[in-house]
């Protein structure tokens, strides 16, 4: 099975490292591309266009991935799902594609509340030969709020350095022993029934 995925970051960013290895472990016979499109601003804009191409291409099935929140933050600003997954179809209905082969999945807040719920993973990362490390999981971990800034306080407070998602967030995933702690995310769950699908 052939699957494309498009993201909102760019070529070597977390969410595409993170979710291609998960998809390879959900489904081991998969062929995988993805395309980034930078940022959420030119996701929603262009993810039509860029579905229209992959599907003439011969792809089974396409998912759009994004964060609710974007990278950046700001405080006067609160995103809405409803908004995002409104704009995303009026732009895959403008390219006039076959949304039977189209899969939404919006990470809540963002990536990294899938690998705080998971401490094994975490605690592996940050631990040294000399200085062992213990990092609970995070329970609800899509309901905190700005999990990539407790990700953040954990590398700045056990190798006092900070947080990279674009290297940090593949050897956290790469750590977890399976994925029994991510499944009880809403939104990888989605993920995961989505990568399993035949088309």
């Amino acid at each position: 099975m052939k699957i494309e995925m498009i993201f909102e970051c760019g070529p070597q960013g977390a969410d595409k490292k993170v979710c291609e290895y998960l998809a390879r472990q959900i489904r081991s016979d998969l062929q995988i591309e993805s395309v980034t499109l930078d940022n959420k601003p030119n996701l929603i804009i262009y993810c039509g266009e860029a579905t229209a191409q992959l599907l003439k291409q011969g792809c089974d099935h396409i998912l759009i991935i994004w964060d609710l929140y974007p990278a950046w933050r700001e405080k006067k600003t609160k995103p809405c799902l409803k908004e995002d997954r409104e704009s995303i179809y009026k732009s895959l209905q403008d390219a006039k594609v076959n949304l039977n082969k189209i899969s939404l999945i919006c990470i809540t807040e963002e990536l990294e509340a899938w690998l705080i719920a998971d401490g094994r993973a975490i605690s592996s990362v940050l631990s040294t030969p000399s200085h062992p490390v213990t990092i609970k999981d995070r329970k609800n971990s899509e309901q905190t709020k700005n999990p990539k800034k407790v990700l953040n306080k954990y590398f700045q407070e056990k190798l006092h350095k900070p947080y990279n998602d674009r290297h940090d967030a593949e050897k956290i995933v790469r750590a977890m022993p399976d994925l029994a702690k991510i499944k009880k995310c809403e939104s990888f769950t989605r993920f995961q029934t989505k990568i399993t699908l035949e088309n």
